[in-house]
């Protein structure tokens, strides 16, 4: 099973709560980021400040900006906001290095954001991970998912004989077809064989007696 660890970005661009509107934005234009994780004096995530936090400020001013007593009372805040501190959306949706992408995707999914601050088990950042990340695993070669299907799944998880087995990998589309003994033990093997990083779908061609 594929964790946040392995596909997180480590090098991360952070800003302290004390940074300066302006030098905010210089950041994200110099590091063509949209957010960053904003941190304490402890290297702890408090909050992420992005783009949308920092534009509340022209929809106010601008040309054409509606009463101020229209927007929710977080964007008044934002809008006379001069630090990171003061800009951020608190508290930040953060995920642990262990948990699985399937977990960090659909948080990404149910909350519309990009990307997730990668926190240790205190707080502290210990990386990024974004939708791209996410989705690198599916660059995984076909012979290398076929390989650690065949060896690690069928093998050593389920100590079944590899060789009764018919494995075909296409573009991440796997194909299993052989005999299992029973209905419990196919189920649990599709699982398993869905779980194996890069795969997209799992073709059930198994025989095994109906209940």
């Amino acid at each position: 099973m594929t964790c946040v660890d392995d596909v997180m970005t480590r090098n991360v661009v952070a800003v302290r709560r004390d940074a300066q509107f302006k030098d905010i934005v210089q950041v994200m234009r110099a590091r063509r980021f949209s957010a960053f994780p904003v941190l304490d004096d402890d290297d702890r995530v408090i909050g992420v400040v992005s783009e949308d936090d920092l534009l509340v400020r022209q929809a106010v001013t601008g040309p054409g900006a509606g009463p101020r007593f229209l927007l929710r009372h977080s964007d008044r805040a934002k809008a006379s906001g001069l630090t990171a501190a003061e800009l951020m959306t608190t508290p930040a949706i953060t995920i642990g290095a262990d948990a699985p992408v399937a977990e960090a995707a659909r948080t990404m999914h149910t909350k519309h954001v990009k990307r997730l601050p990668v926190v240790t088990a205190d707080g502290r950042l210990a990386g990024v991970v974004s939708r791209v990340d996410l989705l690198g695993e599916y660059d995984r070669p076909d012979a290398e998912i076929r390989t650690e299907i065949t060896k690690r799944v069928i093998e050593s998880e389920f100590v079944l004989d590899s060789l009764a087995f018919t494995v075909t990998v296409e573009s991440g589309v796997v194909t299993l077809a052989g005999p299992v003994g029973s209905e419990d033990v196919a189920v649990s093997l599709l699982a398993e064989v869905r779980r194996v990083a890069g795969v997209v779908a799992v073709r059930d061609r198994l025989r095994y007696p109906r209940r």
